[in-house]
C-alpha cells in the first residue's frame, strides 16, 4: 500500500539560498533527528552540481528500527524542484520530492513529499506501519522547522559551500590524489589569503 507524507513551510530567505541548502541531501537529513527518528545521508557518486544521476545512501533509525537504502537524484530543476528515488533497498518504493516556490524576493515556500511502500517479508511485518508513517511525518516536519530557523538566522548553522564551489573542491580533491575532502578544504583555506583567486571558492552562510 502506497503511503504519501507531505509537509510544507514558508522560509524568509531568497529561493536560491533555500534551494542551495536543500540541494545537498545531507544538509536536510542532519535536521531530521527528533523523537526517535534519526537520518543520515552519505553522498556516493556526485554528478555535476549534485544534479541528476547523483547517488547517496540513506541510513534511517525509526524508533530503534534501522533501515538503509540507496537513492538516485532523478530530477533537478534549479530553484524549482529536486526529486530522488530508491534504487536499492528494502522498500517496495521510496521517492522524495522537494519543491520550491518564490513568494517574494525574501520568502520561499518549500514543500517536501515522500511516497513509499513498506518492505515485504519479515522486515515489513516488524515495522509498525502506522508508527512508521508518523515517524516519517514528524521527521519531515522537524527538518523543515529546523531548516527555517537556520536559514532565517534563528539558530546555529555551520558554514556550507555553494554547489559551484563544491564542484571545484572535488576537482582539487582529484588533483590531490583523492585525499579526504576535509584535507582539501584545509589546504585551500591555508592558501586563501595568499592567493586571492581562491576566493572564487567562496564559502557562504546559508
Amino acid at each position: 500500500m502506497l503511503t504519501v507524507v507531505k509537509k510544507s513551510i514558508d522560509i524568509k530567505a531568497p529561493v536560491d539560498t533555500v534551494f542551495t541548502y536543500f540541494a545537498r541531501p545531507e544538509h536536510v537529513s542532519d535536521q531530521m533527528s527528533d523523537k526517535g527518528v534519526g537520518m543520515t545521508v552519505i553522498p556516493m557518486d556526485i554528478k555535476a552540481g549534485m544534479g541528476v544521476g547523483t547517488t547517496f545512501r540513506v541510513i534511517g533509525d525509526f524508533s530503534g528500527k534501522r533501515l538503509e537504502w540507496d537513492c538516485e537524484t532523478t530530477e533537478f530543476v534549479r530553484g524549482e524542484k529536486i526529486s530522488a528515488k530508491q534504487i536499492k533497498g528494502k522498500f517496495k518504493k521510496w521517492e522524495i520530492t522537494t519543491e520550491f516556490k518564490e513568494l517574494s524576493d525574501n520568502l520561499t515556500n518549500v514543500s517536501m513529499t515522500v511516497d513509499y511502500e513498506m518492505p515485504l517479508g519479515p522486515l515489513g511485518n516488524i515495522l509498525d506501519k502506522v508508527k512508521f508513517a508518523k515517524s516519517a511525518e514528524n521527521g519531515l516536519e522537524t527538518a523543515l522547522f529546523k531548516v527555517r530557523g537556520l536559514l532565517e538566522g534563528n539558530g546555529s548553522i555551520p558554514v556550507y559551500i555553494t554547489l559551484d564551489a563544491y564542484q571545484k573542491l572535488l576537482a582539487e580533491k582529484k588533483k590531490m590524489n583523492n585525499v579526504p575532502v576535509s584535507t582539501v578544504l584545509t589546504a585551500i583555506l591555508e592558501k586563501f589569503e595568499q592567493e586571492p583567486e581562491l576566493k572564487n571558492l567562496s564559502l557562504i552562510h546559508i
